[in-house]
């Protein structure tokens, strides 16, 4: 049997009546009866009486109706709930993201968002791994731009950054000041260790054209950007962190910058994204607002 046929019989039980039931669905008379006729002879039973006076369920009828009606009803206003998700920003977009993006930019940007859209929910997921947003269901991710991969979408959410290595004027009372990425090794530094394969993170310099990755070492080993700048201050070692997240610290004298010549700026934050062809008011909504002005 044909499962399209349902609505026009739950239409006709529904209203009694052959002539509510087409004006109801939009067709004609003939082309409804047409229809409920097919439907009974499919099931090999008869569904409806007609009469002069009108027409009711058989008790094959009503049951179908009973039975069915209830998950029609529900299906149909699921649909219509479908329909407000495309006419106004509601439901949960979760982001995964570094915390430094997420303290500077996306919780900056999107807290004012909540109190006018009462219906959208964010969750941001702070995380240094390079995840696979479809299989983690996730909406978006934000990396520097050089670490999007190349099928995706990528909108510019931040400028260019620079990462730094500082430390604690204690620090520096009784050891030299580093003139270059291997004078680190002679320092206890703060590592940081990345989820995705387990390792520490190698610190970046580049000058002149020349690059250098320095695999430091140290006591202390973290994941996340707060408690290494935290170590960083009460002078247990180096820490290598973006520049706008100690610039406070360095004007209050509490934090030194070394080997600034090697520190170029890098790619800012993008928000990645597969494609979508229909995208939710919700989707739209956290992207435009998130998105880069210069």
């Amino acid at each position: 049997m044909d499962l399209n046929n349902l609505p026009a019989f739950i239409a006709v039980a529904r209203e009694r009546s052959f002539t509510r039931a087409a004006a109801q669905l939009g067709v004609s008379e003939s082309t409804l009866s047409h229809t409920i006729r097919k439907m009974e002879e499919s099931l090999g039973i008869r569904l409806l009486t007609r009469t002069t006076r009108g027409v009711s369920p058989t008790e094959a009828g009503e049951r179908l109706l009973a039975s069915i009606g209830p998950y029609y009803a529900a299906i149909q206003a699921e649909l219509a709930a479908m329909k407000e998700l495309r006419d106004k920003p509601t439901g949960t977009f979760r982001i995964s993201a570094h915390d430094h993006a997420a303290s500077t930019i996306l919780w900056p940007r999107l807290s004012p968002l909540l109190p006018l859209h009462p219906d959208l929910n964010i969750e941001i997921n702070i995380s240094y791994g390079l995840i696979d947003i479809v299989t983690e269901r996730y909406d978006a991710s934000v990396r520097n731009g050089d670490q999007v991969a190349k099928d995706m979408i990528a909108v510019r959410i931040g400028a260019d950054l620079r990462m730094v290595v500082v430390g604690s004027p204690s620090h520096f009372a009784h050891r030299s000041k580093p003139l270059s990425p291997s004078d680190l090794l002679a320092h206890n530094c703060i590592n940081l260790r990345l989820p995705t394969h387990g390792g520490l993170y190698a610190w970046e310099f580049a000058r002149d054209g020349q690059q250098q990755q320095i695999q430091v070492r140290g006591q202390m080993i973290f994941n996340t950007t707060p408690q290494m700048l935290a170590a960083a201050l009460e002078g247990h070692g180096l820490a290598y962190v973006p520049e706008d997240a100690i610039a406070q610290h360095v004007a209050d004298g509490l934090l030194l910058t070394v080997l600034e010549d090697w520190c170029p700026a890098i790619p800012g934050y993008h928000l990645y994204y597969p494609s979508r062809r229909l995208s939710s008011p919700a989707f739209q909504l956290v992207v435009d607002t998130l998105r880069y002005q210069a």
